[in-house]
């Protein structure tokens, strides 16, 4: 090998042997990862931190928190694996202090400490906040689908059931006409045939009768749904048209700055539109701003979540949807009909005037009728209704989404940045989870796992914008 770089004999003894800290570069991330576990109040934060009087020592839960976030930060996200690591890989070997867990006790320790891994993702954004990364007080909302460990033949809605059971009723009068033919010639190999059918339809049978006793079980869960393998997965449709997956719905609060995850929250519920106050009311409290502005996509439309963040002292940036049933029949939307503040009560296309006729509620909500007596004799009244007149309701808190409205429309770019900060962390993520996403079951786990990737996705971000040293030394303040 003369003429190339050589490496050092592996039988060469050393009069003094290096230190495992010569491995480890002053600006290497997990320097980060040691001095912010060992900072943290894991008592306070709901780890055991008292041994136990009799049995055999465990191990301390900063060591297996430092195995973890490590492990999360470089896609090694399963016990077996991180077990591995733990015994080959010279960073790990210097962050745990060549301690080597098993894989058994590396799972057992995110199964039981799932509030407490929750809790440390929130410090680490409480730093964040120190390091004043948060100043411009505005955050993108959005919601993405992760899968789950549940494959979809092992989940069941009640139209899942109906046409598996429809294919299986198929499948047995085609297995029975072909027994007939069959049966209709004399010969060993035509008997042979009918025998393995009437197997298929005896299975088939049993296959319909498991079903049955699954679509009683399913008819009975609040939601009409019932999943195999992971109970609390539910099926839910993606942005694709006919597509969907058995899984999980994160919602994410996003700095758009930084791009930093403010605060996150996994749920099982397949829409958006309950999630706005929410998700706003976290962020606003992680932030610890006076105010905060969002930005979120039509799908989080919904009066009362709008109201809630209003009054909390969040300004909210979303588009209205399109849903008037008038708009698709080609008559004048609700956006035609002008409202006068003054004399309560709204103009027409037509230039007449529609006043108040009336109160009433709806699904929770104080609503306000107004109509006008001239709509017979009305020029344009086919462009308008089919009805005798064309009413107007409006929600009492109505001038809140006005003022929505009147927002975006001054500054229509909000949107265009809501799109470039909310979808590039769920983007990282799913490509450092591969393509099955969750690993664990439940949703108080996969929420556990959930905070390790927000964890490890923040730590990261904030390592390529300030470096190693200065997270060390804000950390240690």
């Amino acid at each position: 090998m003369s003429g190339f770089i050589e490496g050092e004999n592996r039988t060469q003894a050393t009069l003094f042997p290096e230190q495992l800290d010569e491995y480890v570069t002053e600006e290497n991330p997990v320097r980060v990862i040691d001095v912010f576990v060992d900072e943290l109040d894991l008592k306070s934060l709901g780890f055991k931190t008292s041994p136990e009087d009799t049995g055999r020592l465990g191990y301390h839960p900063a060591t297996m928190l430092k195995l973890y976030v490590y492990g999360y930060l470089n896609q090694v996200q399963t016990s077996r694996r991180l077990e591995r690591e733990a015994q080959r890989n010279v960073e790990l070997m210097w962050l745990t202090g060549r301690l080597a867990p098993d894989f058994w006790t590396i799972a057992e320790f995110r199964k039981n400490n799932g509030p407490a891994i929750r809790k440390v993702c929130r410090e680490f954004v409480l730093i964040c906040r120190k390091l004043e990364l948060f100043t411009d007080a505005f955050v993108a909302i959005d919601g993405s689908k992760f899968k789950a460990v549940n494959n979809r033949d092992r989940n069941f809605t009640k139209a899942k059931m109906k046409r598996r059971l429809e294919q299986l009723d198929a499948s047995i009068a085609r297995y029975l006409s072909q027994m007939e033919s069959a049966d209709r010639v004399d010969e060993q190999r035509y008997k042979q045939k009918s025998e393995r059918l009437k197997d298929k339809i005896v299975k088939l049978k049993e296959e319909i009768k498991r079903l049955q006793e699954l679509e009683k079980e399913m008819l009975a869960a609040p939601d009409k749904q019932l999943s195999l393998t992971d109970p609390d997965a539910r099926s839910m449709k993606t942005s694709g048209r006919g597509t969907g997956i058995v899984g999980y719905n994160v919602q994410t609060a996003v700095d758009t700055k930084h791009h930093l995850i403010v605060a996150h929250e996994v749920t099982n519920t397949c829409h958006d539109f309950t999630q706005l106050s929410k998700m706003a009311k976290q962020a606003k409290a992680a932030i610890g701003a006076e105010g905060l502005e969002v930005v979120a996509d039509r799908g989080y439309f919904e009066g009362e979540q709008i109201l809630a963040c209003d009054k909390a002292g969040i300004t909210t940036y979303l588009p209205k949807p399109q849903t008037s049933n008038n708009q698709a029949k080609g008559l004048f939307g609700k956006r035609d009909f002008h409202y006068v503040a003054e004399d309560d009560e709204y103009r027409c296309p037509a230039g007449e005037r529609l006043p108040w006729r009336m109160t009433t509620q709806e699904r929770g909500k104080t609503l306000h009728r107004y109509w006008s007596s001239n709509c017979q004799t009305c020029s344009m009244k086919s462009r308008c209704t089919t009805s005798k007149q064309r009413r107007v309701s409006r929600w009492e808190h109505e001038g809140v989404l006005e003022a929505l409205e009147a927002r975006l429309d001054k500054e229509p770019e909000r949107m265009r940045v809501r799109r470039q900060t909310a979808e590039h962390p769920f983007g990282t993520l799913k490509a450092w989870m591969g393509s099955t996403h969750f690993q664990m079951k439940t949703l108080n786990r996969v929420r556990t796992e959930m905070s390790l990737h927000v964890l490890a996705y923040n730590l990261k971000r904030v390592i390529n914008i300030l470096g190693v040293r200065p997270i060390i030394k804000a950390v240690q303040a």
